[in-house]
Formats: structure tokens, C-alpha cells, sequence
């Protein structure tokens, strides 16, 4: 790698780490992803290789308590990492941006979020694909899947709407299909998971 500079060193971190395999497996959804760890681990790899450092600086942009449907309080963290790239030969260096949150009941929901920042910063930045699903969490999706009787009522209420192309979220309160794109970022920005406008109004009214 002599006599290059850090964009040439980055486009070789890209191609080692073009694709990432799904070892990990969400026992509630029944659906397999890209762990943290297999994803941290192979870009870790490239950039030693690359001699490449990396240092991580983590913001905490939002701690909160949320009320899950079941009625338990559970703490909301989104998190903003700043990760700075330095070529070990040049010096030259290159920042690159994530944000994640995290959901737990105990004193795990910082660390969940900053895994995800990372681990989506480096992602996003290198095009790493993977075919991925969100960020799986089972006690959690066990949690939000308790259903009262008003999400009952809604769910009769709403018919599911097909949305055009492959990816189809669904509300995790209620399993209605949300096909505004922009109502599934307010909901993940604000709530950590994707809820329609109705299941969003009763999120806030229960926290």
C-alpha cells in the first residue's frame, strides 16, 4: 500500500467488505441479519490491513422512558457516533457519521444504540450489503406485540395496504402495513420501532 492515499486505501476497505452474511437470527420474527459483531469484525479486518485507524466518539442525542404495550416502562436511546478514519501512512483522515438507537428495560439501551450507530455507520459508509432486516431484539418485539383492546379494534378497523415494491413495513402494534414512508422515520426517530399515526398516538398517550 505504499505511496497511495486514504481514498484509495478506503475503496479496497469497500471491496473486502462488499458483503457481510446474515449469522444472526431473530428467534421472535423468525428472520435472520447482519449481526453487530460479524459486521464490526470484517471492517476491523480491512482497515488493519489497509492500516487504517478508526476512532469512535459517541454523542447520547436522546435518553428517554417509553411505555411498551404490555405497560412496562422501558428506556429509549438514540445515539450519534462520529467515526474519524486516519490513514496510518499519510495521515490523511476521513470522518464518517451514524445513528442508532436502543430499547431496553434494564441498563443496556446506550449501549444497544451506540452498537447500532457503529455498526450502520460503517454500512452505510462502505456499502456493505447484507439483505438486512432491523436491529433484532426479541424481549422487545415480545413486548410490543402485546396487544390491548383498543389496537384490537383499530386492526379490524384498517385494512392492510399493499406497498409498491418489496419492502413492506408493518406496525409493530397493530401489523397494519405502513405505506408512508415518511410516517415509518418519524416513528423509528421517536419511538424505536415502526407504529402507524394511530399506534403512535397511543404510544404517547401511554408514556
Amino acid at each position: 500500500m505504499e505511496n497511495t492515499n486514504i481514498a484509495k486505501k478506503l475503496l479496497a476497505v469497500m471491496a473486502e467488505c462488499a458483503y457481510v452474511a446474515k449469522n444472526g437470527l431473530n428467534s421472535f420474527h423468525k428472520y435472520k441479519y447482519a449481526t453487530a459483531e460479524d459486521v464490526l469484525q470484517k471492517v476491523n479486518e480491512s482497515l488493519t490491513k489497509n492500516k487504517i485507524a478508526c476512532v469512535a466518539v459517541p454523542e447520547l442525542i436522546e435518553f428517554t422512558d417509553v411505555t411498551n404495550l404490555k405497560g412496562n416502562i422501558e428506556h429509549l436511546a438514540t445515539v450519534k457516533v462520529e467515526i474519524t478514519l486516519i490513514d496510518g501512512d499519510s495521515g490523511e483522515e476521513v470522518k464518517i457519521y451514524g445513528i442508532g438507537s436502543g430499547q431496553d428495560a434494564g441498563d443496556k439501551a446506550v449501549m444497544k444504540a451506540q452498537t447500532a450507530a457503529n455498526k450502520y455507520a460503517y454500512m452505510l459508509s462502505f456499502c456493505i450489503a447484507t439483505g438486512d432486516d432491523p436491529e433484532a431484539d426479541s424481549k422487545t418485539d415480545e413486548n410490543n406485540y402485546a396487544e390491548p383492546q383498543n389496537n384490537i379494534k383499530h386492526r379490524a378497523a384498517v385494512k392492510p395496504q399493499p406497498k409498491a415494491g418489496n419492502n413492506i413495513i408493518t406496525c409493530t402494534g397493530c401489523g397494519n402495513v405502513i405505506t408512508n414512508d415518511r410516517v415509518v422515520e418519524y416513528s423509528i426517530k421517536n419511538f424505536g420501532r415502526p407504529l402507524c399515526r394511530e399506534c403512535q398516538k397511543t404510544a404517547i398517550k401511554a408514556a
